[in-house]
């Protein structure tokens, strides 16, 4: 999507371009104190914090971008948008602009680049997954949609097809709908606009087709880093039970149920959200052990 953003976009006067190789981001950043950094899900830009920011911005500096090819963010190397080559580029920008957070927020496709950014951050970050998604597709699914990620996204004259169809508003309000969450008019809005663009179109694409294949919530189980999953009971998108599977596995993790959330609940109920965020950045203790109860 061409710079800048327009002037109705969330957080543009606070927002800069930032090239850090290969790309050149789209990056915010406000606040003071200790440094929170929030990673989107695939299809999605920074403004999906919009509710969330302000109240996190009360006590920490929060720093957000777009991932590449995604919302702003202008891709600089094709090949360069899977999970660990993200992650990578992601530090970098990180050491550039020398943020040195505390704790990574990510939703879901976020939380999967948290936690493999986890591993490489001193001293160890906090990490809060939303509705994480970290398992691939079950049966002949995990198999296909990958290649048909990869083949749309290699296509010529496809993104501009869907770009088409995502400049109607009823269409994104349906897929939207689809989540589990209920989004106002305004929120719609934004993504219509995200899903007009041919270029977020194909970052997104570029970004499935690359994705790993394998179940992603095996790959952290020996990661010792303190996370939080917080889950939608609405969800429609990621399973509560992936969450719950990975948290099992990890040796320092732990799972709250958002009742009556879907995927996208940090923009239907930021106040809730930010709640557990708060506490649980504040809390000290190993998180296998918080006594946190599901609302």
């Amino acid at each position: 999507m061409p710079w800048p953003p327009p002037s109705d976009w969330p957080f543009r006067d606070e927002s800069q371009q930032v090239y850090c190789s290969p790309h050149r981001w789209h990056v915010y950043s406000a606040g003071e104190g200790q440094t929170l950094l929030l990673l989107h899900g695939a299809g999605s830009s920074l403004h999906t914090f919009g509710n969330l920011i302000p109240i996190l911005n009360q006590h920490y500096r929060v720093v957000a971008v777009d991932l590449p090819g995604q919302g702003f963010t202008q891709l600089g190397a094709r090949h360069r948008c899977g999970l660990a080559s993200v992650a990578a580029d992601l530090m970098s920008l990180c050491q550039q602009q020398e943020w040195e957070p505390t704790a990574l927020i990510g939703h879901s496709a976020g939380a999967a680049l948290a936690l493999e950014m986890s591993r490489a951050i001193e001293p160890t970050p906090k990490v809060v997954g939303i509705n994480p998604a970290l398992s691939n597709f079950r049966g002949i699914a995990g198999v296909l949609f990958p290649a048909i990620a990869k083949f749309l996204a290699l296509t010529p004259g496809v993104t501009r097809f869907v770009a088409h169809s995502g400049n109607r508003t009823d269409r994104v309000a349906s897929l939207l709908e689809r989540t589990g969450s209920r989004l106002d008019a305004k929120s719609v809005g934004f993504y219509r606009q995200l899903f007009s663009s041919r270029e977020h179109i194909d970052g997104t694409l570029l970004m499935m087709s690359q994705w790993p294949a394998g179940g992603l919530n095996t790959m952290w189980s020996t990661l010792a880093t303190p996370t939080l999953f917080l889950a939608g009971k609405r969800d429609r998108t990621v399973p509560n039970t992936v969450a719950h599977m990975a948290a099992e596995k990890m040796p320092a993790a732990t799972v709250i149920e958002m009742a009556d959330l879907g995927h996208l609940a940090h923009e239907e109920n930021a106040a809730s959200v930010a709640d557990h965020i708060l506490a649980f950045l504040l809390d000290t203790t190993s998180p296998k052990l918080m006594a946190l109860s599901a609302t």
